[in-house]
């Protein structure tokens, strides 16, 4: 019989399995066949070369894809799901800015499908958190210093 923790510990693990996966397809497409589209999530007002930016941001997909894919110990799981939240809000304002700048890419050809986009943002930020148990990670640890 398995208990209730072991099916969410199995459920966060595949969670977070998924999320490697798919960080390392979305890198790897940005050095590649998907990097025209890509770029046309740069934001205009950004100060460094938009292909070097989608490069770039390629490069650090892979990399904490690699990261969820290697780490499955806390509390490094939970900085690893710590870090690819951060980067899901850091990369946020690319999505905005092809909402307000209008830029067809990846089959969002209208205002209402980009902006129905930003939407699923803040679900990848949870879904980070959630597949590594980082937010329970960090509330046992903040318990242990305060007490």
């Amino acid at each position: 019989m398995v208990i209730h923790g072991e099916s969410s510990s199995r459920v966060r693990l595949a969670a977070q399995a998924f999320l490697g996966v798919m960080l390392m397809s979305a890198g790897t497409s940005h050095l590649t066949f998907a990097r025209k589209d890509f770029r046309a999530q740069v934001p205009s007002w950004f100060p460094l070369d938009t292909d070097f930016v989608v490069l770039a941001s390629g490069v650090v997909e892979i990399t904490l894809g690699a990261a969820l894919l290697s780490m499955w110990k806390q509390p490094r799981r939970a900085l690893v799901g710590a870090i690819v939240a951060a980067f899901f809000v850091v990369i946020f304002p690319g999505n905005i800015a092809q909402l307000v700048e209008h830029r067809d890419a990846f089959g969002l050809d209208s205002d209402t499908k980009r902006a129905v986009r930003l939407v699923f943002q803040p679900a990848l930020v949870a879904w980070a958190l959630l597949a590594t148990d980082a937010i329970g990670v960090w509330r046992s640890s903040r318990a242990l210093t305060t007490s």
